[in-house]
């Protein structure tokens, strides 16, 4: 799906085809759409796919007729009735007379700029509208993490009272989903540092600030992200040290049963034996006695492992 925009009186407008300083969207785009926009703006048809693809890494490339920047946006991807957090990547092309989104999905980063939810953005400006992009993006993957923060302690509250496999595997979900975010802005973080450097991106003295604070929040979602997986790791470790401890603790204490149940055996097998010379096997009140005795032994027996911390 192609969708143009063409900020007009300060308002973000959908039009029906490209025109100069124009914002092209391709969202999910088919073969024929990736040829004609390839044709129109002098693109090659590869570079448009690029961002199609879920491994593409991000980079910066500049052509004789374009220049073509591809980031890691955050997304959310639904598994077995759960949401859990992926990346994909997101291609900007910047041309002379347009700009150009390429990515697999509609994406919130690009959905406030389609609504007219981002202040003082302007087609025309590349440079603005790149940072602007750039910096909504790292202020969704701080969202994102404040999410998983949210869900890991909910998590954790659960395993406190049930301790089930279920919960140990949702932490590590979210533990993998916290390394693709790390590794998509640490990859994200080396193409604003390229960016800096690249001549064909004109650089305009009010678009400084907005470049630094792009900086600085992908530089929090980070710091945010390392913390987050530091913290979650070491609650998987610390409940999987419980689960343990627990199973072992039930362990013992069934052992200690067994020790104490079989002593009754043992001696009603001795007295079942149809051997002479056994303790009061002929008197009237030999099978009291015997009873009494099995409960001494018993009673004993619970002391000593009661002493010993195994009751």
């Amino acid at each position: 799906m192609i969708r143009y925009f063409v900020t007009e009186d300060g308002n973000m407008n959908e039009k029906d085809s490209a025109l100069p300083g124009c914002w092209i969207a391709m969202t999910r785009p088919s073969a024929q759409e990736i040829s004609l926009i390839a044709g129109q703006y002098d693109i090659d048809p590869d570079d448009l796919r690029a961002p199609l693809d879920e491994e593409e890494r991000s980079r910066i490339g500049v052509e004789d007729s374009y220049t073509i920047i591809v980031v890691d946006i955050p997304a959310i991807e639904e598994r077995n009735g759960t949401d859990w957090f992926v990346t994909l990547p997101l291609g900007i092309f910047v041309t002379d007379t347009a700009i150009l989104t390429v990515c697999l999905q509609d994406t919130p980063v690009l959905g406030a700029f389609m609504d007219g939810r981002v202040r003082d953005h302007y087609t025309y400006m590349k440079t603005r509208f790149i940072l602007q992009i750039l910096y909504r993006n790292a202020s969704l993957f701080l969202q994102y993490l404040r999410i998983i923060d949210k869900k890991s302690e909910l998590i954790e509250k659960n395993l406190h009272k049930s301790q089930r496999n279920k919960e140990l595997i949702e932490l590590l979900e979210l533990e993998k989903s916290l390394v693709y975010l790390t590794t998509s802005l640490r990859g994200n973080e080396m193409v604003l540092e390229k960016l800096l450097k690249i001549g064909r991106i004109k650089q305009y003295p009010e678009d400084e600030d907005l470049l630094e604070d792009v900086i600085i929040e992908n530089r929090q979602a980070i710091e945010m992200a390392n913390i987050y997986s530091g913290i979650l790791s070491g609650t998987m470790d610390a409940f999987a040290s419980i689960i343990s401890n627990n199973q072992n603790l039930v362990m013992k204490t069934l052992s200690s049963i067994t020790i104490v149940m079989a002593i009754p055996n043992i001696i009603a097998g001795l007295y079942g034996m149809n051997v002479d010379g056994i303790p009061f096997a002929h008197t009237p009140v030999g099978f009291g006695l015997v009873c009494v005795l099995i409960l001494i032994l018993v009673f004993i027996v619970m002391l000593i492992l009661k002493k010993k911390d195994m009751f």
